[in-house]
């Protein structure tokens, strides 16, 4: 027995090395750094958005929305603090003007994209170990909605209810692998009255679809619009293979009410993990 207890507590002490060793080889650092608004004071109470470039192409806010990687809260004076996985990353930002509200800006936000002077989409390094402070940016500006037309590649449709009745208010997103596990990697504006949508992407390829009435992770509430609800064999996303340069038109999706289960409560989650919440 005593040599059982011992060769547990071998075993315990060598996971533990072994888990302490696993997470000293995990390579972090931390961006930091205070965002104003143009010409005016702190862009506080905003949402810091960072973009991993190797999982994804820059940020823009006319061509489409990328979901990001990271976000973090802004603090009363627009100071921010991220840890992150060693890489290259774009930092954006957005203040809303209702604070409920998330997703891709509407008019009357505050939004800022990082750029340098050539107006593209600015790369910050992030090492093991080191702390990168950006310094003081004053850049955030109101949005005004100005889509680029030409040349764009994107996916358009509507979204139906059961009874083929046009649903207004929903997000369509737009994931690179079919098992749609983790975040998307586009999303799409609200749907019109009509239902209709314009899911703009970045380049060509095959894109999964879901639909839902919000933006963020975690179980649907009572009411909340979805693909699939209740003992039903889930509903496979929908796959649209785009190209570089081509709108897909009529590609029409289903959502339906979830009637609910369980406390109808729910601390939503945002797409992309909160700073400080990195895969050790």
């Amino acid at each position: 027995m005593r040599r059982l207890v011992s060769i547990a507590v071998v075993s315990l002490c060598i996971l533990a090395v072994f888990g302490m060793s696993h997470a000293e080889d995990v390579k972090v650092g931390t961006v930091s750094g205070q965002l104003m608004i143009k010409g005016g004071g702190p862009m506080s109470g905003g949402m810091v958005f960072l973009y991993n470039i190797a999982t994804g192409p820059p940020p823009s806010s006319d061509k489409y929305w990328r979901v990001p990687d990271f976000v973090a809260e802004t603090d009363d004076k627009g100071r921010f603090s991220v840890e992150l996985l060693e890489g290259k990353y774009c930092l954006g930002a957005i203040k809303r003007e209702a604070k409920k509200l998330i997703g891709p800006p509407i008019e009357g936000d505050y939004l800022f994209i990082s750029r340098d002077e050539k107006g593209t989409p600015r790369e910050y390094v992030i090492k093991k170990g080191e702390k990168l402070d950006v310094g003081v940016i004053a850049e955030a500006v109101p949005y005004k909605r100005s889509v680029v037309k030409e040349g764009i590649t994107a996916i358009e449709g509507y979204v139906q209810d059961a009874d083929g009745k046009p649903v207004e208010g929903v997000l369509v997103f737009a994931f690179v692998t079919p098992t749609i596990v983790g975040k998307p990697l586009f999303v799409s504006d609200k749907t019109a009255k009509d239902g209709k949508y314009i899911l703009r992407v970045h380049a060509g390829g095959n894109y999964y679809l879901k639909t839902r009435n919000v933006y963020g992770g975690g179980p649907p509430l009572s009411g909340e619009i979805v693909d699939s609800y209740g003992e039903q064999a889930p509903v496979a996303p929908v796959e649209v293979r785009v190209k570089t340069g081509e709108i897909v038109k009529g590609i029409n999706l289903k959502g339906v009410k979830f009637p609910g289960r369980g406390p109808n409560t729910r601390e939503l989650q945002p797409f992309g993990k909160k700073g400080g919440e990195v895969n050790r």
